[in-house]
């Protein structure tokens, strides 16, 4: 498996190795030992997957705050994303800062987000299948987000504002500046 930080290093892609023949190919996804030699030391206990039927379609920027916080490790099934996280942890260097890339079902790669991050992915597809891997259980009360368009935020989205799908939930989350973050770096 091949690691590379990103622009925020917490944030890691992840490249599975592919072994491939005349049938298709096979993909280790998940190995708790090639994790954790990669700096990634989760226990996951809880497998989510979503699929978005428009192109354009946006979820996120969502988190788990403490006590139940969640690491995320997101992979695409079918389709393409653009995936993004911004980190939440006031005292760090990069706090407010966000960083993305694109995932595709094609390419395999797999993005790990850290506790104390916001995480939020745009389709570039129609009926893309998104799955991905937590660390904590869901905890209705301890869910939260900033909205996907928050000026101060500034993300690079890959879609036209005109052309991007919201649920009404994540239309009304609140914006960096009046958000009171429950992370502390270091997370």
């Amino acid at each position: 498996m091949q690691t590379l930080a990103l622009s925020v290093p917490e944030i890691m892609l992840l490249t599975p190795k592919k072994h491939g023949d005349q049938r298709g190919h096979f993909v280790e996804t998940y190995n708790r030992r090639a994790f954790a030699e990669a700096g990634i030391d989760c226990t996951f206990v809880q497998d989510n997957q979503s699929l978005s039927t428009r192109r354009g379609t946006i979820r996120g920027l969502h988190f788990q705050a403490p006590p139940h916080t969640q690491a995320k490790l997101v992979r695409v099934l079918h389709g393409s994303v653009y995936d993004v996280a911004v980190d939440l942890r006031r005292g760090s260097p990069t706090y407010g800062r966000w960083c993305g890339t694109t995932l595709s079902a094609e390419e395999g790669q797999q993005l790990f987000v850290p506790a104390g991050f916001a995480h939020a992915f745009c389709t570039l597809a129609p009926d893309t299948v998104v799955a991905y891997k937590v660390d904590g259980y869901y905890a209705r009360d301890c869910e939260g987000g900033l909205r996907w368009d928050d000026p101060d935020l500034a993300i690079d989205w890959p879609v036209a504002a005109a052309d991007v799908h919201v649920s009404d939930k994540d239309a009304t989350l609140p914006y960096l500046r009046d958000f009171t973050s429950p992370f502390v770096f270091p997370s």
